[in-house]
């Protein structure tokens, strides 16, 4: 009974009488237990290749998770740090721009300076604008002033650094090159006072310069 592709024949009423039961039944579980049997190895190669594939997901997805948690990681770190050079940045700027101010106007006897930021919402990509108001004249920015003016206005922002984040040790050169005679005496004296707590090597040609200084070192060509 049974075709050899294991497939079961169409029987008419006829050949269902002569049937043997028990034959049949013999056959039908010999079917099942092949069908079974076929079925188990079918699906047992399924989930094998399931559970590997499965097993390399999880490794992926641990090893992932990992990644993700250590760039969480470093994007905290790394805002803390943009947070703290801003925080720091800005407690530097307005000391600066306050102390740049006061020097302009001491050494200019009554001018006036700022220091402002071009973009206010993120300091670090367009810069400073730096002016000055020489006295008794208009505002005007840095690259718009005389040899001499521009030397004053560059000088108050130096001292004004140096007040801020003080160093042991300063050398200038021929920082008076483009001063008048009163102008450099100004600077020569605010010098003299700064040399209380710092030391200056100063490279000059001008007399009101020079003689203020403890020591003297000439150079001369022979």
């Amino acid at each position: 009974m049974g075709s050899p592709d294991g497939t079961v024949p169409k029987l008419t009423r006829e050949d269902v009488a002569e049937l043997d039961r028990e034959h049949i039944k013999f056959t039908l579980t010999n079917l099942e237990q092949k069908q079974l049997s076929t079925r188990t190895d079918i699906n047992m190669h399924v989930i094998h290749d399931y559970k590997e594939k499965l097993k390399k997901l999880e490794g992926e997805r641990a090893v992932l998770d990992a990644a993700r948690e250590t760039m969480e990681e470093h994007i905290a770190v790394l805002d803390n740090m943009r947070r703290d050079r801003l925080v720091e940045f800005m407690d530097g700027f307005e000391k600066i721009g306050l102390g740049l101010k006061e020097m302009y106007q001491m050494i200019t006897l009554g001018g006036d300076a700022s220091l402002d930021l071009k973009d206010s919402m993120d300091p670090f990509t367009q810069g400073i604008q730096f002016m000055v108001r020489p006295p008794k004249k208009s505002w005007k920015q840095i690259e718009n002033l005389s040899g001499g003016e521009k030397t004053l206005a560059s000088l108050s922002l130096v001292f004004a650094l140096h007040h801020y984040r003080p160093t042991p040790l300063y050398v200038m050169d021929e920082i008076d090159a483009a001063l008048d005679f009163r102008n450099v005496s100004i600077i020569a004296h605010y010098i003299k006072d700064r040399t209380k707590n710092a030391q200056f090597v100063i490279i000059s040609l001008r007399n009101n310069m020079f003689e203020l200084g403890d020591r003297l070192i000439g150079i001369y060509k022979v």
